[in-house]
């Protein structure tokens, strides 16, 4: 007996582990409420009867990102926080201009796969698997206008443009706010700066080193 009490516990558990991702809607939408002082899980819903067209409406994709910063690319998100429409429905996009020789740095979307397709020009692509047996492999592809690569969620993922003209790409994503954690800027730039005796041992350099890289300014080009 205790051990069919024991199995039923452990499969409860593993089902409501595997419900604990975003539900589906209840509703046919649930425009988010900006100005709500309520906190939950992403944004309360507006009521129904004060919800226009203006809250399914974005603008400004048409226009090219300015991309004069040090990594040379800019994303522009249309995301629940721009668009309040999105909430609950669990997808966003982003518009993303390179200029020549410019960088997408290592990231990651913890709560979202990316779908990425290049609409000019071309990109250096790839993901990096989490630690594993196999180690953390690299997947990259290059690709050229038309071409479509995904991303799945919560890995280190990146793109560059090679060439010596401007890019744009198109990419959706699988949450109202995938949320962006920059390798780079989360590690060296975080505020407090993480102990660079931490680090040193981490990266197995001296800690003038890691000095050096926390002194930096590193770039947010995200929009």
């Amino acid at each position: 007996m205790a051990a069919k009490i024991l199995l039923i516990a452990l499969l409860a558990m593993a089902s409501s582990l595997a419900m604990a991702s975003d539900p589906s809607p209840l509703q046919d939408f649930c425009v988010a409420d900006k100005n709500s002082k309520v906190l939950v899980n992403g944004f309360v819903c507006k009521d129904p009867k004060q919800v226009t067209a203006e809250d399914f409406f974005s603008m400004g994709l048409d226009k090219a990102g300015n991309t004069e910063n040090k990594v040379g690319s800019m994303v522009t998100a249309v995301n629940v926080n721009k668009l309040v429409g999105l909430n609950t429905l669990g997808i966003s996009m982003v518009r993303i201009d390179y200029a020549p020789k410019g960088l997408n740095p290592p990231h990651t979307h913890p709560r979202a796969t990316e779908i990425l397709t290049v609409i000019e020009g071309q990109l250096l692509v790839g993901f990096v698997t989490s630690n594993s047996d196999d180690g953390n492999r690299l997947f990259t592809k290059m690709l050229k206008k038309g071409d479509v690569f995904v991303f799945p969620e919560g890995l280190i993922h990146f793109q560059f443009n090679p060439g010596n003209c401007n890019t744009i790409a198109i990419g959706a994503l699988s949450s109202q706010n995938p949320g962006t954690i920059t390798i780079a800027n989360a590690v060296f730039g975080s505020k407090p700066p993480i102990s660079d005796d931490v680090l040193a041992k981490a990266f197995q350099v001296d800690k003038n080193t890691i000095d050096w890289l926390q002194a930096q300014f590193w770039t947010d080009n995200n929009n």
